[in-house]
């Protein structure tokens, strides 16, 4: 039988997760470190997250320290997810923005938090099948997360059966992918679209460079306010004047940046506004 979980211990995995993820766990979510954190705890031969926190405060723990934050901030990830923000991409974003560009430019799509790849692949499909739209125009996709063993999977770019048969049309199932034994490789041509990268988003983002449109969805909701008003203004510093931003539906920027605004009559889709000068700012205060 395991110890109870003691605060000391709570707050040495709490506060890593917080500094190294922007994560904010509560105490009523001790069931969550349990169940992700299980495997590391049985790989080290440790009893409990009691001996992981002990572990983590040793000199020379970086590398556990990272696969912890790596097993907490694995998220769930599918093709088309929740459908409706691949529709307006599809019908309003990219048709508006590839106007607004001269011909022979680059427009560059940012998937933030991207697991393992789901979300890129699927802009990049819709890409694909934009070409008269585009009107050869270029498109960049970079996908980026923390953890290394998602990103490495994006690269590889095979999926399960399960993992197809959640919200992958099956039209584009046997367009863009080939049976690989039990699994579903996706093609070439599709994962030459898209660029994996590791990135914190709590890091400098300027070293990504900018971008039109950016999936930043469901990856706001671990966060604390102060953090979440960091990170958005932040992606806002990365963006044109008429880009675009994607959130979770359970997301918002009501309340924690002005540097957003909601797209009228759209759920989850926020157009950027002007930073507020620093004169103005001054008079404000």
């Amino acid at each position: 039988m395991t110890a109870p979980l003691s605060p000391l211990a709570f707050e040495t995995l709490a506060s890593l997760l917080k500094s190294k993820s922007g994560l904010v766990i509560g105490t009523d979510k001790t069931y969550l470190l349990e169940t992700r954190l299980a495997g590391l705890i049985k790989r080290e031969k440790l009893t409990d997250l009691n001996g992981l926190a002990d572990r983590l405060r040793r000199v020379g723990s970086d590398t556990l320290a990272r696969e912890v934050v790596e097993a907490m901030t694995t998220n769930e990830s599918f093709f088309f997810r929740d459908d409706k923000p691949f529709q307006h991409f599809r019908t309003q974003a990219l048709p508006r923005l590839v106007a607004a560009r001269p011909p022979g430019s680059t427009l560059r799509i940012w998937s933030a938090a991207s697991s393992s790849g789901q979300e890129a692949f699927s802009l990049a499909m819709i890409v694909a099948e934009s070409t008269a739209v585009l009107a050869g125009r270029k498109v960049e996709i970079i996908g980026t997360d923390i953890a290394r063993d998602q990103l490495a999977r994006a690269r590889e770019g095979v999926y399960s059966q399960f993992e197809v048969q959640r919200g992958l049309p099956v039209q584009m199932l046997m367009r863009y992918f080939k049976k690989d034994e039990s699994n579903w490789r996706i093609a070439d041509v599709i994962r030459s679209m898209v660029q994996f990268r590791e990135y914190n988003l709590l890091s400098d983002l300027r070293a990504l460079g900018r971008f039109d449109i950016v999936f930043c969805r469901n990856v706001l909701i671990y966060f604390d306010q102060p953090t979440k008003g960091r990170v958005l203004d932040a992606i806002a510093a990365q963006m044109p004047p008429d880009g675009m931003l994607y959130l979770g539906g359970a997301e918002t920027v009501l309340g924690i940046t002005g540097r957003f605004a909601p797209m009228p009559n759209e759920r989850g889709v926020y157009g950027v506004t002007p930073a507020m000068a620093p004169q103005r700012m001054a008079a404000a205060m």
